[in-house]
C-alpha cells in the first residue's frame, strides 16, 4: 500500500540537512522529513497499520495481537516512500529518529525473529484471572510489588504494559525461555542497524519495571516478579545512535549505508517534544484514540493517580493517561449510525462526525442539564468504570445534547487531570498546547478544553507530533541542535 503524501511549503535551501522521524503507531505508521534550518516539515507520508491478527475469540476477551514482521515491513515501506518523495533532496538526509508505542511487547530470538505476536497496549489479558477464581495478573503484581513500588517505578502495573504481559507469559508458561522482550520501535532499530536490541528510558518507563532514580531496570521489581534481567534489553539514553543503517536497510529505503539511526523514544514523550516549544510554561493535552494530559518536571514527583515518565535526556513528564479520547466520540457516532440502520432501516449510513459536531454547536453551554461521564472503556485506575449520561429529560434527549455533553465531559476530565498535575508540581501553566486529531478536527472540543482550563490554547502546526519529536531527537543526535530543549523551540503553531 502506498503512503498518503502530505504537501508542505516548497523549500529553497537545497543543501540544508534533513532528518527523518518515523512513528510506528497503533493506527498508522508515519514518516516525515524535517529541515532544521527552516524548521519546516518538507514531506511526510502515512500508511495504515493493518497488521492486527487477533482472533475473533481473542477480540471477545479484549486481546490485542499484531504481526510484528508485517509491521516492520510497512515501516520500511513508509520510509522508502518518503525518501522517494524527497527525490534529489534525499541526499541531504543525515539522521533517522524513531518513536512508537511505548507499551506492548514482542519477544524475539537472537536473530531478531519474533517468537510471539506483538501484544499491544490495549490488550486486556492483564485484567483476566490467572486461574479460575483467582486474582488477575495486575492484582497479583500489585501484591508482590507492595504499596511503595510506584514511588520507584513511576506507575502502577497496568494491563498492556510490557512488564505486565511479560509476567503473564511467565505465569502461564508461554514465555519463550531464550527470548528477549522488546518494544516494537526497539525491534525496528535493531533490524535497521543489525545491532542488539536496546531501549531508552522513555520506553522502559512504559513497562512498569524502570527505576526512575537511576533510569535502569529496577532490580527489586524484577526479583519480586521473578523476571530475569536477561529477558530485557539494555538501556541506552537518547539522543544516542543505536547504530548505522545496514546494507539490507539501505537497499530497502534508498538511504545511505551507515546513516545514524537513533535509539527509539516513547511516543508520548515524542509527541510532547514535537508539540511543546516551552516546556516550563505549557501543559499538553493530546487527544487521539485515547487521551493524555502531560507536563514537564525537572524533579521525580510521584502521586497515585499520575504516571511519572522519563523524558529524553533529563527530567520527567507527569502524565494522566488512559483518559477518554477519540474512541469515546467514535462510540457515540457508531450508536447514531446503528439507529439509522436498525431503527430507521437505512441501508447505508455514512459516518456522521461532522453532523454530530454541527448539532452539538447548536446546544448552549451546560447541554441543557445533561451530564456525561465519557469513560466507555474505564480508566487505568478503574478499568471497570463505564460511561453514563444523567439529567436526561424529553426536552434534552437529542443527538446534539448527547454529543455536547460527551465533549463537555471529556473537557472536564482533561482539566481535572491538569489541576492534579498543577497541585503536584506546585506551579501552573500559562497555556494549553493541543495535539492529536481529536482536538485538531473537533473545534468545539478544543474550545471546551481551553475554557475548562481557563487558559489560552495553541495547536502545533504539524499533525504528526510524535514523528516530529523523533526527528528532533535525530537532529540533536547528529549535532545539528545543541540539545533537545533547543531543538523543541523550533516547534511552530497555527
Amino acid at each position: 500500500m502506498a503512503s498518503r503524501p502530505e504537501t508542505f511549503p516548497q523549500q529553497t535551501a537545497e543543501t540544508s540537512p534533513l532528518v527523518l522521524g518515523l512513528d510506528i503507531g497503533t493506527t498508522t505508521i508515519t514518516c516525515l522529513a524535517w529541515e532544521p534550518v527552516s524548521g519546516q516539515v518538507v514531506v511526510a507520508g502515512t500508511v495504515d497499520n493493518q497488521t492486527q491478527t487477533t482472533s475473533s475469540m481473542g477480540r471477545e476477551r479484549g486481546h490485542s495481537e499484531w504481526d510484528s514482521q508485517q509491521m516492520l515491513e510497512m515501516a520500511y515501506r513508509c520510509l522508502a516512500d518518503v525518501v522517494a518523495q524527497l527525490g534529489p533532496r534525499s541526499r541531504d538526509v543525515v539522521g533517522l529518529g524513531l518513536t512508537g508505542q511505548q507499551h506492548g511487547v514482542v519477544v524475539v530470538d537472537e536473530e531478531l525473529v519474533p517468537l510471539t505476536p506483538f501484544i499491544g497496549w490495549r490488550d486486556q489479558r492483564g485484567n483476566e484471572p490467572l486461574a479460575e477464581g483467582g486474582r488477575s495478573t495486575v492484582d497479583e503484581m500489585l501484591t508482590r510489588l507492595g504499596d511503595d513500588a510506584s514511588e520507584r517505578l513511576g506507575c502502577r502495573p497496568a494491563t498492556g504494559y510490557l512488564g505486565t504481559t511479560l509476567y503473564w507469559m511467565q505465569r502461564t508458561s508461554c514465555l519463550p525461555p531464550q527470548g528477549k522482550a522488546c518494544f516494537i520501535v526497539d525491534l525496528f532499530a535493531a533490524v535497521l542497524t543489525g545491532s542488539a536490541v536496546q531501549t531508552d528510558p522513555t520506553n522502559a518507563g512504559g513497562s512498569g519495571l524502570l527505576n526512575l532514580a537511576n533510569r535502569q531496570w529496577d532490580a527489586q521489581a524484577l526479583e519480586l516478579l521473578e523476571i530475569e534481567r536477561r529477558w530485557l534489553p539494555d538501556i541506552c539514553e537518547a539522543p544516542t545512535p543505536a547504530g548505522g543503517l545496514n546494507d539490507r536497510s539501505a537497499a530497502l529505503t534508498n538511504l545511505p549505508r551507515g546513516l545514524p539511526v537513533m535509539v527509539g523514544i516513547g511516543d508520548n514523550q515524542a509527541a510532547f517534544l514535537g508539540s511543546v516549544a516551552d516546556r516550563s510554561e505549557s501543559i499538553l493535552v493530546n487527544v487521539g484514540t485515547g487521551g493524555q494530559v502531560a507536563m514537564y518536571s525537572d524533579e521525580v514527583l510521584t502521586v497515585p493517580l499520575l504516571e511519572t515518565r522519563p523524558f529524553p535526556g533529563t527530567g520527567n513528564l507527569l502524565v494522566h493517561a488512559g483518559l477518554c479520547g477519540g474512541r469515546s466520540y467514535a462510540a457515540l457516532e457508531l450508536f447514531f449510525r446503528e439507529v439509522g440502520t436498525q431503527i430507521l432501516g437505512v441501508d447505508k449510513v455514512t459516518p456522521c462526525y461532522s453532523t454530530m459536531l454541527d448539532a452539538a454547536e447548536q446546544v448552549a453551554d451546560g447541554s441543557g442539564g445533561v451530564v456525561c461521564s465519557p469513560f466507555f472503556t474505564g480508566t487505568r485506575s478503574d478499568p471497570h468504570l463505564r460511561a453514563s449520561w444523567s439529567g436526561l429529560s424529553p426536552e434534552n434527549l437529542t443527538p446534539g445534547h448527547l454529543t455536547r455533553a460527551l465533549l463537555e465531559g471529556m473537557a472536564r476530565a482533561f482539566a481535572g487531570s491538569g489541576r492534579l498535575i498543577f497541585e503536584t508540581t506546585g506551579r501552573n501553566a500559562t497555556r494549553v498546547v493541543g495535539a492529536g486529531n481529536g482536538l485538531r478536527e473537533n473545534r468545539l472540543l478544543a474550545s471546551l478544553v481551553a475554557d475548562a482550563f481557563d487558559l489560552p490554547m495553541v495547536v502545533a502546526r504539524y499533525r504528526e507530533e510524535a514523528g516530529l519529536g523523533a526527528a528532533l531527537v535525530a537532529a540533536t543526535g547528529v549535532g545539528i541542535c545543541e540539545d533537545l530543549q533547543t531543538a523543541s523551540q523550533a516547534v511552530k503553531f497555527n
